[in-house]
């Protein structure tokens, strides 16, 4: 057990080092300054100017910002849609069919809002063309646009009398360019040093020790693997996800996965104390963050390394559904982090952990993963959290309530409120409409708490934007791939809406003077009432269904 904690204080301190560096040059990059070392892009930055055309340079309101934020969508949900439904009869179709139009729907849904959820089995199901052209190309847009209304959102609360949120264009090409880009090379070439596989070939076939021929499964992996965790997005090229040893072989490239999946939402948060010039403010959410995650951490760890015997000679310890080569700790670590930063990879079989185990990484997501979060999108979550927080503290003592010298006036709480509340009511409308419908026992391996649990934990994924599963669920039939489809699309796009119109709010107000009257966000008591409002809002929230799954199953269990 100590050696676990002893991996993952190892794990965050790496995680910090690298974040700090990142987060400066990502606010370099966002506020439209290029660091001489990669100004050798900039001619292919102009090139992508000239091609968009005027809109490129135009200042953009919030309703404009959010129309192009929705052609992008809508432009990738029928291209992803399409190239999905003729896949089969596309060059490089590796023998794969067409999907169904509601499995189209679903995945190119999934992909798009970034939320990766796989209601079949990657390298059985799409072929490589579109691998590469759908989804890979969809893991880097749905990562930039988060990332882009984030920082429409910075920009709406430090400035002044102004309701100009950047550009849309601007602000996806940058991030794509100079972020997602030269990250995802590196994070690639690292991964194809482990064993990753990269290659055109769909495969080939081999005699096993029985003479039996098989075929074995090839393709390009490592530059999906690494956007979908540099992009939080998750989606696994193989079935197994990241616990198939074609896309995670090693403890080596364990840790660079897992250091992907936290490093840029890491990254943002000292690049927003740096971009609102008062690093304190960036301190606050990082202290929240990183209690949240390590104490979880932790609570699995337990579970995991205490829960029931199994056999004489594992005693307490519980492998199953876990990988030899990455152990109790290092899988321990992973699914929290999957769950807390909206990514949805798995390199262990979560449906195996114990009722506690698997609980917790369950709760991180119905929080709205705001612990540390999607790019762009768990900063954004958190930031609506932290203005919440204003609010509830400046009425309990009685001050105006002011954040980065702005009143937080009724509107910007509801805009607020939206943000928070949306996944919530998506997670217990979903649960109650799979709960209802007649054949929902058929869809599930297990019943009682454990089954219960399953679904819980798959509708709380869709509606939290994260696309991890428990397992036990047959997720692809048209009824879940429809319903996961909206709860996706809602959870997405009703969060960034409010942003936008939060952000334009906040941009119109003028600077107050900070005195000593003003309400401290950045001291140990705000920390911690920060931390409760989280807490008070998730618990009463989802209370009661995790009473009736994990919390169940577990006493059940013992």
């Amino acid at each position: 057990m100590m050696s676990a904690v002893f991996q993952g204080l190892f794990f965050f301190f790496i995680l910090l080092v690298l974040a700090a560096p990142l987060g400066w040059y990502i606010k370099l990059i966002m506020t439209g300054e290029t660091p001489k070392y990669v100004r050798f892009i900039q001619p292919i930055e102009r090139f992508f100017y000239q091609l968009i055309g005027p809109e490129s340079q135009k200042k953009m309101t919030a309703k404009r910002y959010l129309a192009h934020v929705l052609g992008v969508g809508i432009c990738s949900l029928l291209f992803l849609t399409g190239l999905l439904m003729v896949q089969g009869w596309l060059p490089g179709n590796n023998g794969v069919e067409n999907l169904s139009f509601d499995l189209a729907v679903n995945t190119a849904v999934s992909f798009m809002t970034n939320t990766n959820w796989q209601a079949y089995t990657g390298e059985l199901t799409l072929s490589n063309t579109t691998q590469m052209l759908g989804l890979t190309v969809q893991n880097f847009l749905s990562a930039a646009v988060g990332l882009a209304v984030l920082c429409a959102l910075i920009r709406g609360i430090i400035q002044r009398k102004s309701n100009q949120l950047g550009n849309f264009w601007q602000d996806l090409v940058r991030s794509l360019l100079y972020i997602f880009l030269p990250l995802s090379l590196i994070t690639a070439v690292l991964l194809i040093s482990q064993g990753v596989v990269q290659t055109f070939s769909h495969g080939l076939s081999y005699t096993d020790l029985s003479g039996e021929s098989l075929w074995l499964y090839l393709g390009p992996v490592a530059s999906q693997v690494a956007i979908k965790q540099l992009g939080t997005n998750g989606g696994g090229f193989f079935g197994a996800n990241s616990a198939h040893p074609f896309e995670n072989p090693t403890i080596f490239s364990n840790f660079i996965e897992n250091l992907a999946i936290l490093l840029i939402p890491t990254a943002l948060i000292f690049a927003f104390g740096y971009w609102v010039k008062e690093w304190k403010q960036g301190r606050t959410i990082l202290i929240v963050s990183f209690v949240f995650l390590f104490a979880a951490f932790v609570g699995v760890a337990i579970s995991e390394y205490h829960g029931p015997a199994f056999t004489d000679v594992l005693g307490s310890l519980n492998m199953e559904g876990k990988e030899v080569r990455f152990g109790v700790g290092w899988s321990s670590l992973w699914a929290v982090s999957t769950t807390a930063a909206s990514n949805g990879s798995v390199n262990a079989m979560l449906d195996s952990f114990t009722p506690l185990g698997g609980g917790i990484p369950l709760f991180l997501m119905q929080l709205g993963e705001i612990i540390f979060g999607g790019v762009g999108s768990g900063l954004y979550g958190m930031l609506a959290f932290l203005l919440l927080t204003v609010f509830i503290a400046g009425l309990l003592v009685g001050r105006t309530p002011e954040y980065l010298g702005k009143k937080i006036e009724a509107f910007d709480i509801k805009m607020a409120s939206l943000v928070i509340l949306t996944p919530v009511l998506l997670t217990l409308f979903g649960t109650m409409a799979v709960s209802l419908h007649p054949d929902v026992l058929t869809w599930l391996t297990n019943k009682g708490p454990h089954g219960f649990s399953e679904l819980l934990y798959n509708v709380t994924s869709l509606a939290n934007n994260n696309g991890s599963a428990f397992g036990g669920l047959t997720a692809d039939t048209p009824f879940l791939n429809l319903l996961g489809s909206v709860l996706m699309l809602c959870s997405r796009y009703i969060p960034i809406v409010a942003i936008l119109f939060l952000a334009e709010n906040m941009g119109r107000k003028k600077t107050i003077a900070i005195n000593d009257g003003t309400l401290s966000t950045t001291n140990g008591t705000f920390i911690s009432m920060l931390m409760i409002v989280i807490l008070v809002v998730g618990a009463l929230s989802f209370l009661p269904a995790l009473a009736l799954g994990p919390i169940a199953d577990h006493f059940t269990l013992s």
